[in-house]
């Protein structure tokens, strides 16, 4: 039931900018947290950004002070600001959640299917 819908990617050369963004639905219950994690091309899967349900954020090294996450007021979407962008970013980007499942019912997390960052001249 639950689906969370990437936007945004696609190619740019480097030092420019591109917005992902991550509409998530499908659930009535609560999101925790949300964020990015990438994969590039023979590398693991990263940790890129996240932002709590209050609004704490946390960034990789190799993106603070590039990228920006931030939340709708509603918690349903997440959106990447990436700014001067690196070979180095090119990835698949895929959006992540994690939902409270209830008091009692612990929590789960969930992925979407990626949106593709190419970086290129």
């Amino acid at each position: 039931q639950v689906q969370l819908v990437e936007s945004g990617g696609g190619l740019v050369q480097p030092g420019g900018s591109l917005r992902l963004s991550c509409a998530a639905s499908g659930s009535i219950f609560s999101i925790n947290a949300m964020g990015w994690y990438r994969q590039a091309p023979g590398k693991e899967r990263e940790l890129v950004a996240g932002i709590t349900s209050g609004g704490t954020t946390n960034y990789a090294d190799s993106v603070k002070g590039r990228f920006t996450i931030s939340r709708d007021s509603a918690k349903s979407w997440v959106n990447l600001q990436m700014n001067s962008l690196k070979p180095e970013d090119t990835a698949v980007y895929y959006c992540y959640a994690e939902y409270q499942l209830g008091h009692m019912l612990g929590h789960m997390n969930y992925w979407g299917k990626g949106t593709l960052v190419t970086v290129s001249s």
